[in-house]
């Protein structure tokens, strides 16, 4: 039997994870320096990111309360986008999940939003719905347009003892607050209070976050969004840890190789998601999407380690712009690799 330390998971709202790893671990336990942002010589430059995301014109907003460590982020596409998702965790929770579904006829897609507050941070959407009906967005129908907003929750409860969880309100100041340069990444909207290394009990994880990353080849763009709240440690691309389960003699890992210990020490199910949006500018179908939003949780099983657990809710969606041809299986495997180095860098920008 294990003799690391344990906190009842009862007891969460009176602990503060942050706390015990800045005290305890953070000499032992960093975000590893040595490979500073860069996977096989590539680097997520910031004026790359926003060249990237200004070619896309699509809007990102953040909205962040960092006292309760929560917030929500939205994504505004221009008009011709379509979306899809692939919703692969076990305990998913989301909103208009099944109409972005490839056999669904409704091709287009006003917004996608990713919160904090799990289920209780759904009302987001319907902040970001007002804003878009005030300006006349949405889909046509006899008498209004109907907004089609869709989005996914992280469980970032404990920091605020489930009492602060994002709203209408923070919807619509995120909506309020996008831009097509927005390049902030860090504990930023819906990353505010995520974590990651879960594995071996909250008290040894390290803080997670929001990253992305982009990557071209001739006119075509692929982009990628992460709110790293995994279960699972985030690897380097030789397998090493990048940020993870930690305890008074460093990773765990190297004490428990499979990353188990016991049942117990796992967090609750449901208390764990990676949540990612992949931005491209092909021009793809529906279907098509869709089976680029499931190359997105290729990305996700290189990147973390364990991934889609029966403990987290992954979830994937892909916006595609419509602007140039591209072929598929270029967008597909350009995604797998600018998912894998957003998860990554959502704990790098945490430091």
């Amino acid at each position: 039997m294990s003799s690391l330390p344990r906190i009842p998971w009862t007891r969460l709202d009176k602990f503060h994870p942050h706390f015990v790893l800045h005290e305890c671990h953070l000499k032992i336990c960093q975000v590893s320096p040595e490979w500073g942002g860069n996977d096989n010589g590539r680097r997520d430059d910031h004026p790359l990111i926003i060249n990237s995301m200004n070619t896309l014109n699509i809007k990102i907003g953040h909205a962040t309360d960092t006292e309760n460590k929560t917030g929500c982020t939205v994504f505004l596409p221009p008009a011709g986008a379509i979306a899809s998702v692939d919703a692969r965790g076990h305990a998913v929770s989301g909103r208009e999940l099944t109409m972005l579904r490839p056999e669904k006829p409704n091709n287009s897609i006003n917004a996608i939003f990713l919160t904090g507050g799990s289920a209780f941070g759904l009302s987001v959407g319907d902040g970001i719905v007002r804003w878009l009906s005030e300006r006349g967005i949405g889909h046509h129908t006899p008498v209004r347009p109907i907004p089609i907003v869709a989005g996914a929750v992280v469980y970032d409860l404990f920091h605020s003892n489930g009492q602060h969880p994002p709203n209408g309100a923070m919807g619509y100041a995120a909506c309020e607050n996008a831009h097509v340069n927005n390049d902030a990444q860090g504990a930023v909207g819906a990353a505010a209070g995520v974590n990651v290394g879960k594995w071996s009990g909250f008290e040894n994880c390290m803080t997670g976050g929001f990253g992305m990353a982009m990557a071209t080849v001739g006119e075509l763009v692929v982009t990628a969004t992460a709110v790293v709240n995994a279960i699972g440690d985030v690897v380097n691309p030789d397998g090493s840890v990048l940020a993870g389960a930690c305890g008074k003699n460093g990773w765990l890992v190297k004490q428990h190789p499979y990353r188990f210990i016991t049942d117990e020490m796992m967090p609750p199910a449901g208390t764990n998601t990676t949540l990612v949006v992949l931005m491209t500018n092909g021009r793809f179908s529906k279907n098509e999407l869709n089976h680029i939003a499931q190359r997105a949780h290729d990305g996700m099983a290189i990147a973390i380690r364990p991934v889609h657990t029966r403990h987290d809710g992954d979830t994937a969606f892909a916006i595609a712009t419509q602007q140039v041809d591209a072929p598929y299986n270029l967008a597909a495997n350009m995604t797998v690799d600018v998912v894998t180095r957003a998860i990554r860098n959502g704990v790098r920008n945490q430091q």
